[in-house]
C-alpha cells in the first residue's frame, strides 16, 4: 500500500493525492489521509495506519512538503521507502512565520498554529538518515522552500533535481513511473 502525506494545511482530497489517485490507485492501493494540523496527531495517525496494514502488505510513502518531513521519521522508524516531494526539512524554522491563525486548503476553515505545534515537529526530527530510503524530487524555483536545504540533508539519495517549478511541483504526474520503480513497483495502468 502507498500512502500519500499531504502537507501543511493540506488535505487528503488535494490536487497531488488526486493525480496519484488517478495515475497509480489502479495497479496499486493508495490512500490520502486528510491529517490533522497538530504534528503529534498526524504522526500518531499514520503511525496507527503503518501499524496495522504493514503486518499484511509492504507500506511505501510518498510525502510533500511537510508530509516529507513526516514521510522521513515514519521511513526511518518503520523501514520503509519514502518519495519526498520538495520536501520541508527544517519546518520548525519555516513554519514559524506561520504563527497566528493559518488556513487549511482543504475545507478553508482557519486553525490556530502556535509555538507549541512548532515545538512538536522538533520531537520528529532527525540527525542522520539511511538515505537509501528516499526519492528526492525537488523544483529549484520552489518559492517556500530552499530546495538546497533538501538535496544537502538527504545526500546519498536518489536525487531529481528540477530547473524552475515551484513548491507544489510542476509537472509532478510525470514522475509516477519514477516514484514506482524506486519502490519497485510496476505501473500498468498506462
Amino acid at each position: 500500500m502507498i500512502i500519500y502525506i499531504h502537507g501543511f494545511g493540506g488535505s487528503g482530497k488535494g490536487m497531488k493525492a488526486s493525480i496519484f489517485r488517478n495515475k497509480i490507485q489502479k495497479d496499486h492501493p493508495i490512500i490520502a489521509p486528510t491529517l490533522s494540523y497538530l504534528p503529534d496527531l498526524a504522526i500518531d495517525t499514520l503511525s496507527q495506519i503503518i501499524e496495522s496494514v504493514q503486518k499484511y502488505e509492504d507500506i511505501y510513502l510518498i510525502g510533500s512538503s511537510l508530509g516529507g518531513y513526516f514521510s522521513i521519521y515514519l521511513a526511518d522508524k518503520y523501514n520503509l521507502k519514502a518519495a519526498l516531494i520538495n520536501p520541508s526539512i527544517t519546518p520548525d524554522e519555516t513554519l514559524r512565520q506561520m504563527k497566528g491563525f493559518a488556513l487549511n486548503y482543504g475545507d478553508l476553515s482557519k486553525f490556530e498554529w502556535n509555538q507549541g505545534h512548532i515545538d512538536m515537529l522538533n520531537r520528529y526530527k532527525l540527525k542522520t538518515i539511511d538515505p537509501s530510503r528516499y526519492l528526492l524530487l525537488t523544483q529549484t524555483g520552489d518559492e517556500l522552500l530552499d530546495y538546497k536545504i533538501g538535496v544537502e540533508y538527504l545526500k546519498g539519495s536518489k536525487q531529481i533535481v528540477v530547473e524552475g517549478g515551484d513548491h507544489g511541483f510542476v509537472g509532478i504526474e510525470n514522475y509516477t513511473d519514477t516514484i514506482l520503480e524506486f519502490f519497485g513497483l510496476k505501473n500498468d495502468n498506462r
